[in-house]
């Protein structure tokens, strides 16, 4: 089904990384589009990203490596845009080719700060791309976890369930099964939301609080995540599912992420400016937290947790007074 067509990613990242290497398993070329040529010859010479899963060896004959957005997206019909939201506006920017005939996949779990809006509602409502040629590459899964080949799991929603399908067999593998789902608002937002608990989850370690009081937040966090989402898109869907549940626990809890080591940092009593220095990797959930805490003035779901990392990153508020308060409204 997929034999034919092209895919190109777009970020130098850990995901932009480990999508490249699920994509070569069963394709023979993708694009790679990323901004830091050292890392593209790098990558050439040595066939290692230095910078991100320099455990990953590619077979760069598969490559087409390049430093040229719109060279990436012309040679692909799906593109996978793997870059932090933070810098994805800046990125379009630079496009000089036509998106409006491409099929849009994002592996971005974030609210493009620009816009307020998650990536595939910023793709269709800036680019006028039909929800139909959008999707969405969720978890639960840690891009570390590929490197290592270890068994993960992706779910790929989207609105057209035929091209769900193409993904989801293009990247699955002996250690990736992908299963597909229609809720391409639902499973992006709770990407999204996910993050934010993460860096809850990392507060209150850092803060000293212990498993038994992790556990009753992660409990409150996935019922505040089925509020807030219901508000947003409201349509039937299981919030215990792996693509919500699965990838909050994931996220909450692994060593590996990023979102729970900048919580950790600020727990300890880091500014937000110190732990972001300190962090080689972008914490999406801190752009998260602003932009869900904003869009919750609108809709008026009942998110304490989200309330309360955003006091704390945002409002200056001293993190043990705020998890103080917090431990009353959770249950």
């Amino acid at each position: 089904m997929s034999e034919n067509l092209k895919f190109a990613v777009i970020g130098g990242g850990s995901w932009a990384t480990a999508i490249a290497k699920m994509l070569c398993v069963n394709l023979s070329e993708i694009a790679w589009y990323m901004r830091n040529d050292a890392a593209i010859e790098h990558i050439q010479k040595y066939k290692h990203n230095p910078n991100y899963l320099s455990s990953v060896e590619f077979d760069t004959h598969k490559l087409k490596l390049t430093n040229n957005i719109n060279e990436a997206i012309e040679y692909a019909d799906y593109v996978i845009f793997a870059i932090p939201s933070a810098f994805l506006d800046a990125e379009l920017k630079n496009l000089t080719v036509s998106l409006s005939n491409k099929i849009i996949f994002s592996a971005i779990k974030g609210i493009v700060p620009e816009t307020s809006l998650i990536v595939g509602e910023h793709f269709h409502i800036q680019y006028d791309i039909p929800y139909y040629n959008i999707g969405v590459i969720t978890g639960p899964c840690h891009a570390e976890e590929v490197a290592l080949e270890r068994l993960s799991y992706l779910t790929i929603a989207c609105g057209d369930p035929d091209k769900a399908k193409v993904v989801a067999k293009t990247l699955s593998g002996n250690y990736i099964k992908a299963k597909i789902s229609d809720d391409i608002i639902g499973t992006e937002y709770a990407a999204m939301l996910k993050n934010i608990y993460a860096i809850a989850a990392g507060i209150a370690h850092g803060l000293g609080y212990g498993d038994n009081f992790q556990s009753v937040m992660m409990s409150n966090g996935i019922r505040e995540m089925k509020k807030f989402i219901k508000k947003v898109h409201k349509m039937k869907r299981n919030i215990n599912d792996s693509a919500y549940l699965g990838d909050l626990l994931v996220t909450g809890y692994s060593v590996f992420s990023r979102n729970r080591m900048f919580g950790n940092m600020i727990g300890k009593g880091y500014t937000v400016k110190s732990a972001m220095m300190e962090m080689s990797m972008v914490a999406e959930g801190y752009y998260a937290t602003k932009s869900a805490y904003k869009l919750n003035q609108g809709y008026g779901a009942k998110t304490p947790i989200i309330d309360a990392v955003y006091a704390i990153l945002y409002e200056g508020k001293d993190a043990k007074t705020v998890f103080k308060k917090l431990t009353e409204s959770l249950d």
